[in-house]
Parts: C-alpha cells; structure tokens; sequence
C-alpha cells in the first residue's frame, strides 16, 4: 500500500515532511499518525490507511510534491523475511574474534587470563599528553559550527515572507497610534469572569471586546472594510475578521466568521479554538481564508508599541499592545491607569488619514465604554 501526499488545498502544490511519527521497518496500524506535511498555508497529518511494516522513501526536511508516495505500507507476513537473516550475521563474527590469536603465539591458552589485567589502558588514558594534543583540534571545529547555523525555510515561513514583501511593495502602508484606558473593560471582566465561565466554559478575555469593537468601527468607517483590486474598489458588508496566533512554525491568522453575529463567548470560543489548532498543526485552509480585517496582539509578547504590516488583500490592520499603568491626567488630577497603546496601519491608496483616524477613535470609545459594546450603541 503507498502513503500518498494527499490534495490539502487548490493552490498547494507541494509541501515539506517536517516529521515522521513512525520509524522506518516500524509496524502501524490504521489511523495511526505517520508524517506531519508543513505547506505554506497549513500543516496537516497524513495518517496510516492500511496496517503493516512501514517503508520509508522520503526523509524529514525533504520537499514533496501532492501525490507523490512518500513510503509504502507491506503487510505483515513480509516481516519473517529479515528475521532469518540477522541471526547468521553473528557467526562469521564468531570465527573471526579467535584470528587474532595466533598473534600472541607464546601463550595462546592464557589468552583469557590476559585479558582482565586492563590496568594499562587505564593507565594509557589518564595520561595527559594524548588528551592535550586531541583537544586543540576538535576545538576550532566546535567554534566554527557555532558561529553559523544554516537551515531551509519552511514552506510557511517562505509564505509569510513573500506576503511581507509585497504587502510593501504594492500598499501605501502608514500607521497612525492612539492609547486607550482600559479600566473600564478590566473591571467589567474582573465583576462578570466567575458567573461568564460557569456558564459558557470560557474565560472573558480582551479580545472579545476589540473584535466586537472592531465590528463597530468598520461598520462606523466603511472604507477600512474595503480592498482594492486593480481599477476597483471592493467594499465588504461582512465582517469576517481575523486574528493572528503566533506557532512555532509562524504566524497564522485563522478568521471570526461573521463576528457581528457572534456573542462575546462565541467568539472567545471561536479564537481558543483556532489557537489550538494552530499549535496542534490542524488549521485548515479554509479557516484562513476570506477575512475582511485583522487584529494582531502583540502585547502578550510585551510589545508596547509597533507599526504592524498589512496582511493583503486588506485595507486595514489592528496592532494591541502590552497594558501598562501609566499616570493620566483625568478631571484635572493625576491618577494611574491602565493604559494600551493602539495602532491601525492601513493602505493610504484606499483609506484616507481622517477616516483611518476616526477608525482608531472609534476603536478607542468602544473599549472605555464597554457598556456600549454590548447595548449596540
């Protein structure tokens, strides 16, 4: 039976074999894991169809194009076959250890007795002279492996790159910042946290506000749901947004289908869903696809402020930051509060400066009256 790389997507065409779950000569079993395939959109497990002794034609870190066999699956009665032949490898071993004993001609029989007494080795090894002539010469071969470490991009991260690339190559990005206080929102979710998670299993996070918030602020601000293509102007009147997870393999960025009609815990639902996938390696292509917007959350990494990059074909892009007490001036006194800095890069070929600015205050009312979010207003 051949284990096939099977049709992930319509674009993809090949993809890198980032690991085999299984040995080669190993028996599997159906459904049991064999390979992961890394492409540059998702990362997928390509699973045993049949049971038997696996072969492996393909290694880790090989690129391999859909529908090539990568390793085929004998059944088991082909297992006997080597067994025989490892048993005979040992006797010629055999006759061969006594060939060097005529060596030792004077006293053959005493041979056995002559081999306990190691305390020349051992007197050999201790012997600095040899250790310090080998240590010089391993040495500059471990400082300069050390200096560099070369390795292939993987598929994603050659995505990710050639999408950076032409986002600024081909988009009049520029960034415009604002901060926001988040008082308002961290006592909301400190008053509700208990009573939301019995009921809906889900813990109140922020980012169910700034997607809600987004939501307002695109339907406030039509021209940032928006995209251009060629000649003409596309504008969205659906409001699929996505968020960007971080993964060891790179940054993914799965999408809220129809946040608008989605409740606060259904979209925390849906983000802690795709972050899971996204760690595990089983995104989809489709839960990538078609979003209008996207919010990037560096501050769970401690960035306190950054210029994020569009992700095209979008017009627009949130960048979160690290909450930090800061003092305010508030009423005329000096209190702290907790504040985090806003950022909204956006194509200036399509949105304007003011409209990218009232965007961002939009974002900013929605998130210090929260009250608002959830009465719609």
């Amino acid at each position: 039976m051949d284990v096939t790389i099977p049709t992930v997507g319509e674009s993809i065409t090949s993809g890198l074999i980032s690991a085999w779950h299984k040995k080669d000569g190993e028996t599997v079993q159906p459904g049991d894991v064999l390979l992961t395939l890394e492409t540059d959109k998702v990362t997928t497990e390509i699973t045993a169809e049949g049971s038997g002794v696996l072969k492996i034609k393909a290694g880790e870190g090989q690129e391999v194009k859909i529908g090539e066999v990568v390793a085929t699956i004998e059944e088991s009665g082909a297992v006997p076959a080597p067994a025989p032949a490892a048993p005979p490898a040992p006797e010629p071993a055999a006759p061969q250890a006594p060939a060097p004993a005529p060596a030792a001609k004077k006293k053959p029989a005493k041979e056995p007795a002559a081999a306990p007494p190691p305390p020349a080795p051992i007197q050999e090894t201790a012997a600095p002279a040899p250790l310090a002539e080998t240590a010089p010469e391993p040495a500059p071969q471990a400082t300069d492996d050390a200096r560099v470490t070369r390795k292939r991009l993987s598929p994603l991260r050659r995505k990710i790159a050639t999408q950076l690339v032409m986002a600024q190559q081909t988009a009049a990005i520029l960034t415009t910042f604002n901060e926001c206080d988040m008082t308002a929102v961290m006592g909301l979710r400190k008053q509700t946290q208990e009573a939301f998670q019995q009921k809906y299993g889900v813990k109140l996070g922020f980012m169910s506000f700034f997607v809600k918030a987004t939501v307002a602020a695109l339907k406030a601000v039509p021209t940032v749901n928006s995209q251009l293509e060629g000649e003409e102007l596309i504008i969205n009147h659906f409001y699929d947004v996505g968020v960007a997870v971080g993964t060891e393999r790179g940054l993914v960025v799965p999408v809220v289908r129809d946040a608008d009609k989605k409740s606060f815990a259904q979209i925390e639902q849906s983000i802690l869903d795709y972050a899971g996938k996204a760690r595990e390696g089983k995104i989809k292509i489709e839960d990538l696809q078609g979003g209008v917007f996207t919010i990037s959350n560096g501050g769970v990494y401690g960035s306190l402020l950054s210029t994020p990059i569009l992700n095209p074909p979008q017009s627009g892009i949130l960048g979160l930051h690290k909450i930090q007490e800061r003092p305010m001036a508030v009423n005329g006194q000096v209190v702290i509060r907790p504040m985090m800095y806003l950022a909204l890069s956006y194509d200036h070929r399509v949105v304007d400066g003011k409209e990218a600015v009232t965007f961002l205050v939009h974002i900013k009312d929605a998130i210090e009256n929260p009250v608002r979010l959830l009465l719609e207003v």
